[in-house]
């Protein structure tokens, strides 16, 4: 079922404003590397009424606090939502503390295990704090939907899951593909787009923002709101970015993940990490040069310029935006001493006692490996150092004193054996 036209043929039609430069300026700022904009040609009457009103648009963005920190797949839509809140619009961050007990089931073959209370709640703590990183908090409306869904009791529950069929849930993707597999379903992930399509309405939005992955969810909002007689909203959905795997997408699970609240030193090297194709996918989703820069960029690349300088300005561009100017230098500066093989100066101190310590053991006690079978792994790998010298041997033992381990290119510790 093609719902982008089921849309078009359902939408209220409204008297046609003509656009402004203004207007297509804020409509070319908005597309800028998103999926897709539905509908456009009512986001753009959106705007125009905004224009001749004085009214700003009311902008939504809703994230469910599963994990503690945000990282930067996060900011690709956080980016979007300060471009439009810079351009005056109302921006509301909401915090999906009911939906989040019972779990986005977007993308999953099997059931996500519900957060409890607690866990929401901590988690929630930080989220805000974070996203602020990159809206500007005092221009922010903070909401938390069980604002309105607690209230509405089974009653309203019942009342909220008439206006939807289940014909309908099932023309998800996820939920396709599960129950032609026969992966249970339960009965409360169905109702997960209804809650997130009800936030819609309670905060009477007139654009959501999300991923790809949300669309469906987004649309159900449109719904939604039709039903309970207000003028439906837009969607905009942004690319998932990529991990730096260049394959998953971004994730803390998956560890491939760049957390905007890491030291600087780690962000820049893991960002220096990714490949030179996958460069230019995270301009065009994470930086806030012009269009026109970062294609100035390729041409130079094409030309024979080192990809790697290309990639030294974005990391500092990022390190810059969640530190400073000077956290992003010293971490250049800190990369380039690891390339020459030079040791980090803020390397953690471990004190471990046992010696003469077989390395794998060491490596486990020292946090640099998950474990001794990983550590050994590294070493027949050729990625295990002491104070600089390649270990070779797994069977080595290492005897007391003070010394450098390294793991790899980013983790060492200076570590004290007695």
């Amino acid at each position: 079922m093609d719902t982008s036209k089921t849309l078009q043929q359902n939408t209220i039609p409204q008297q046609s404003l003509p656009l402004s430069d203004s207007v297509m300026e804020t409509l070319a700022i908005t597309k800028r590397g998103v999926d897709e904009l539905l509908i456009e040609s009512e986001f753009a009457q959106k705007l125009a009424r905004s224009e001749q009103t004085g009214k700003p648009l009311r902008i939504k963005l809703g994230l469910d606090p599963t994990a503690p920190d945000l990282h930067l797949g996060h900011t690709v839509v956080l980016n979007k939502m300060r471009q439009l809140q810079d351009l005056g619009h109302t921006v509301i961050f909401l915090i999906g503390d009911f939906t989040s007990m019972i779990g986005d089931p977007s993308g999953r073959n099997i059931t996500r295990p519900p957060l409890t209370r607690e866990q929401i709640e901590e988690n929630a703590k930080t989220y805000f704090a974070q996203a602020s990183l990159v809206l500007d908090p005092a221009r922010t409306q903070i909401r938390y939907n069980s604002e309105w869904c607690d209230p509405l009791g089974a009653r309203g529950m019942i009342q909220l899951s008439a206006k939807y069929t289940v014909a309908r849930i099932l023309e998800r993707e996820d939920f396709t593909k599960r129950f032609k597999a026969g992966t249970p379903i339960s009965v409360h992930e169905l109702l997960y787009p209804l809650m997130q399509g009800y936030d819609s309405v309670a905060l009477q939005s007139d654009l959501e923002l999300g991923g790809t992955d949300q669309k469906f969810n987004l649309l159900v909002g449109r719904e939604l709101q039709k039903d309970y007689g207000q003028e439906p909203q837009c969607i905009l959905t942004m690319p998932l970015l990529e991990g730096l795997d260049g394959v998953e997408k971004m994730s803390k699970s998956k560890g491939n993940y760049v957390g905007i609240t890491e030291p600087g030193n780690t962000m820049f090297a893991k960002l220096m990490s990714i490949s030179d194709t996958m460069m230019w996918r995270y301009y065009e989703l994470l930086s806030f040069r012009s269009l026109d820069e970062i294609a100035v960029f390729k041409t130079e690349v094409e030309g024979g310029r080192n990809p790697r300088d290309i990639k030294v300005l974005l990391a500092q561009e990022i390190v810059t935006r969640f530190h400073s100017k000077q956290a992003a230098e010293d971490a250049l500066a800190d990369f380039n001493n690891r390339a020459k093989g030079g040791i980090p100066d803020d390397i953690p101190e471990v004190g471990l006692t046992g010696a003469p310590l077989g390395i794998g053991q060491l490596l486990k006690q020292a946090n640099l490996c998950a474990s001794t079978s990983e550590a050994l792994r590294m070493v027949e790998q050729g990625g295990v150092r002491i104070d600089g010298d390649t270990v070779s041997d797994k069977g080595l033992k290492v005897e007391a004193g003070t010394f450098v381990l390294q793991v790899g290119k980013r983790k060492f510790a200076r570590v004290t054996l007695a």
